[in-house]
């Protein structure tokens, strides 16, 4: 993940600033930075999202197809990711630099967004043990300063509330096998209930405090960061810990409540504002670099 150097003067300024529950940037210890988001940037997928935070930029596009279902869940479709970091996000991520973070990034997505709890996975199975739809999600990290987990996660879910998947009409020819057609018409399609899509939380540990959405300065002063799943609810689907410090059990404790308080917040805002997007249709400005 993209790194800074910070001087011992710079540490001992922002370790004092979260310390008193003002960060270098004015923000409080729960605060997000300025988050923007625009849904339907890329046409050639079935669902896209761009998503900027703070100077972190993240591009999520979601393509269906149909593929066969897994022999353990033949009832069920399925997600698979991909995370590919731009050599142009940070000088770090040049030649297969990013590689191993986007190999990281997507098993952790897997295990946040590949379920049950969070996507209806039935409504994807078109026709059991043969034939169900497979949600290729592929995410680019355009530029990186700090917060990616965050970031990505709420692109996801954008996406994915914007993505419409062609009806499915099978029949029977005359030998008695299935045929399948996709409809043509744009508006006779499927969207996915995106409720119970979770939003990452990130808690980065700074001295004896805890932060949400650092930067990179921040994340160089930390020791260790909490990485949370949490639904609208406010209930926690997964949880990681990452960083090479250790944390106490009251640390965990307090940075767990501290997640499914942010969590819960973030969603209802999220959702209403995607609402609003979509209600414009074609007379939605777009504003991002793809508009």
């Amino acid at each position: 993940m993209a790194t800074v150097q910070v001087s011992e003067a710079e540490k001992v300024y922002i370790l004092h600033g979260i310390r008193d529950d003002l960060r270098v940037d004015g923000r409080g210890c729960e605060d997000y930075r300025h988050m923007e988001i625009e849904t339907d940037v890329v046409s050639n997928t079935d669902g896209s999202a761009k998503v900027t935070l703070g100077h972190t930029a993240v591009l999520v596009g979601v393509k269906a197809e149909i593929g066969k279902p897994r022999p353990a869940v033949p009832a069920e479709g399925y997600l698979e990711f991909f995370v590919d970091c731009s050599a142009n996000a940070t000088p770090e991520f040049e030649g297969r630099g990013g590689e191993e973070l986007g190999t990281k990034l997507s098993n952790t997505l897997y295990k946040v967004f590949n379920n049950k709890r969070s996507i209806d996975l039935k409504s994807l199975c078109i026709c059991a043990g043969e034939h169900c739809w497979v949600l290729y999600v592929d995410v680019l990290l355009l530029q990186c300063d700090g917060n990616l987990y965050d970031a990505i996660s709420v692109a996801i879910k954008a996406a994915l509330f914007n993505t419409k998947i062609p009806k499915v009409h099978i029949s029977s020819d005359e030998e008695g096998g299935k045929e399948i057609e996709l409809s043509d018409d744009p508006y006779d399609c499927m969207r996915l209930n995106v409720e119970n899509v979770p939003c990452i939380v990130t808690l980065c540990k700074v001295g004896h405090r805890h932060v949400v959405d650092a930067t990179l300065q921040e994340k160089a002063c930390s020791v260790a960061s909490l990485i949370i799943s949490v639904t609208h609810k406010g209930t926690i689907t997964c949880m990681r810990k990452v960083g090479g410090g250790s944390l106490d059990p009251e640390s965990i404790f307090e940075m767990t409540e501290a997640g499914k308080r942010v969590g819960k917040a973030l969603h209802a805002p999220l959702i209403k504002l995607l609402e609003q997007e979509e209600s414009l249709g074609k007379k939605r400005q777009k504003v991002g670099f793809l508009g």
